[in-house]
């Protein structure tokens, strides 16, 4: 199953279900979801078609911090419409904030979790061999800073890889009642806009230590948000 954001992450999927249906004759079906969200989409990163069908790819590093190890730095990820939102809110952490962000489009956290408990139970049966990776650990090993992810989903779908990530990992989700309203005040009501992914983002930072509480504070009041605003799981 699969949750794409872009036209080439579709085009790889519809490719590889033609295949593996058609020529392979496997017996298998495809689960996609499209949205009718009008929006520029950006072009395929070289390589990436084989991520793409794993459920996770790198689309675009932060910029780099050779110079300041130390500088702050998080792993974005997002997949749906919402993956646009989480890459402006990259671009928020670097403007307002000093924060290097690298970028992850994640197409299936469903196949992602697949991946991971099949790793798990072969490493599991296999105690003596050298263990094997799952592909989320696989993208993130190498990275370093807090993962915040978000999608159009509640909570629980993007927390099915958290069993396979070793540092903190924070989920913004739609839980939440059905209502109707323009999808920028929806996203804003279920907190899972750029705004929100760039205040998760810094309180995760501070949580680890690498910036100060007060920065959070001082974004809540930049971008406008309501301390007192209802649950939106509540409501």
């Amino acid at each position: 199953s699969y949750d794409p954001s872009f036209q080439y992450e579709v085009a790889v999927i519809v490719q590889d279900g033609l295949r593996r249906m058609y020529q392979e004759q496997e017996d298998i079906f495809y689960y996609i979801t499209v949205m009718n969200e009008n929006y520029e989409h950006p072009e395929m990163p070289a390589g990436a078609e084989a991520d793409i069908l794993k459920g996770m790819y790198l689309l675009r590093r932060g910029q780099s911090s050779d110079t300041n190890p130390a500088a702050p730095r998080v792993q974005l990820l997002g997949s749906g419409t919402i993956f646009r939102e989480v890459i402006a809110a990259a671009e928020l952490l670097k403007s307002d904030w000093g924060v290097d962000a690298d970028l992850w489009g994640c197409p299936s956290f469903t196949e992602l979790a697949r991946d991971g408990y099949d790793v798990q139970r072969w490493n599991l049966l296999n105690p003596t061999a050298k263990a094997k990776r799952s592909h989320v650990e696989a993208c993130l090993g190498d990275t370093r800073g807090p993962i915040i992810a978000a999608t159009d989903y509640v909570r629980m779908f993007a927390e099915q890889i958290r069993p396979f990530l070793d540092r903190r990992y924070v989920v913004l989700g739609t839980d939440g009642f059905g209502r109707s309203d323009t999808r920028e005040k929806l996203r804003h009501f279920f907190e899972v806009d750029r705004r929100w992914v760039t205040v998760a983002a810094l309180k995760a930072l501070a949580d680890d230590g690498k910036i100060e509480r007060s920065k959070v504070a001082e974004a809540i009041a930049k971008y406008g948000i309501d301390v007192n605003k209802p649950n939106p799981a509540t409501v």
